[in-house]
This record gives structure tokens, C-alpha cells and sequence, in this order.
């Protein structure tokens, strides 16, 4: 099986490569279209700022091919944030793959911004969420998806928000599987078995 990981300015790319290689799995880290295109799964890192992240995949022309792709595609943290439609972050204009608005959490009296942690899924569904050995997983973001249609997921932190969606071949975790244990490891899992 071939798995192609999308290269740009992610900051993520190599833990993935690892939690991938712990599956028995060596990955291709490429920006080269056919080789996107011939893969039979796709995983879309991301840590970093919106605006600067699309100018980058725009320069690439990743922002037209991302959402053209045809096999099962998995969006993680701004991954998933680049895939909805706009982002508040510097006023930025997405994937538009999710009909979605990136908000920007208001801190409250006893929870700061970033989230940033370990928090519990809840509402899980679907075939990416089957069989995690616990709801624990690992966040790291001050933007989130609110609820929505396309939510397979869901996590709290000052309010209630998409910890996962899927629509079509499209999947998006705003969670870090690579970083969260045996549950992370059974989600990639999850989504090579797809």
C-alpha cells in the first residue's frame, strides 16, 4: 500500500513518518502531483499559522490538488482547519472542502489559549473512531471547528467542538493521532484499513 504524505512547510511531517513506521509502513514525503495522485491514501500534516501555510500550498498549486484527490484523504490538526473554507486566523481563505468557519477560542476565566493537552472524544462515529483503546488524545491549537454536519467527533474545551470530521473521502482530526498513544496509533490504523 502506498501512503503519500503531502511536503510543504508542515511542522508535523516526521512524527507522522514515525507513527506510520510503528504500523510497518514507510511512507512517501512528497509534493510531486502523480505521486499524490497514485497513492492509495493520503495524510494532509499541519502545524503552523493559516495564512502563511495557504500562500505556501498556493505557490505549490497543493491548494488546487488537495481537493481533487479521489482516495481516502486525512487532514491532521491545521490540516483539518486548512480543509474548512475560511479560517479567522489572519482572515484566510481555505480549502473549501468542509463548508466551515475556523474560529478562534475566547479564553475564559479557568481555561487559557492555546488548548493544549490531553482531552476526551466524545460522539465518536464512523470507521475512523472504531475500537481506540480510550478517548484520550493529545490537542495543541488556539483555532477550532464548531460543531457541525460533517462532526464524527467531538471535544470540549470552553466550548464544544470538531474534534473530527469526515465528508466523502475526506477525513480531518484536529487532534495529533501521532502524538496520542495506542488510541492515535488505532486511528491511523483505522484510516490505512479504510
Amino acid at each position: 500500500m502506498r501512503i503519500a504524505i503531502i511536503k510543504y512547510n508542515a511542522g508535523n511531517t516526521q512524527s507522522v513518518i514515525f507513527a506510520l513506521n510503528r504500523l510497518g509502513i514507510e511512507p512517501l514525503l512528497t509534493r510531486d502531483f502523480e505521486e499524490i495522485q497514485k497513492a492509495d491514501k493520503v495524510i494532509f500534516p499541519g502545524v503552523g499559522e493559516a495564512s502563511s501555510t495557504m500562500k505556501h500550498l498556493k505557490e505549490l498549486k497543493l491548494d488546487q490538488l488537495i481537493p481533487s484527490l479521489k482516495q481516502p484523504v486525512l487532514g491532521i490538526c491545521l490540516g483539518q482547519q486548512l480543509m474548512c473554507k475560511h479560517s479567522e486566523e489572519n482572515d484566510t481563505k481555505c480549502l473549501g472542502i468542509f463548508d466551515q468557519e475556523v474560529k478562534k477560542f475566547i479564553p475564559s476565566d479557568h481555561e487559557k489559549v492555546p488548548h493544549m493537552g490531553w482531552n476526551d472524544l466524545v460522539d465518536k462515529r464512523g470507521s475512523l473512531m472504531d475500537n481506540l483503546p480510550n478517548d484520550d488524545v493529545y490537542f495543541v491549537h488556539s483555532y477550532y471547528v464548531p460543531l457541525n454536519n460533517y462532526t464524527c467527533a467531538t471535544a470540549e474545551y470552553i466550548i464544544p467542538f470538531s474534534a473530527a470530521m469526515h465528508r466523502d473521502n475526506f477525513y480531518a482530526v484536529q487532534f495529533h493521532p501521532e502524538k496520542s498513544g495506542l488510541q492515535g496509533q488505532q486511528m491511523i490504523k483505522n484510516f490505512i484499513e479504510l
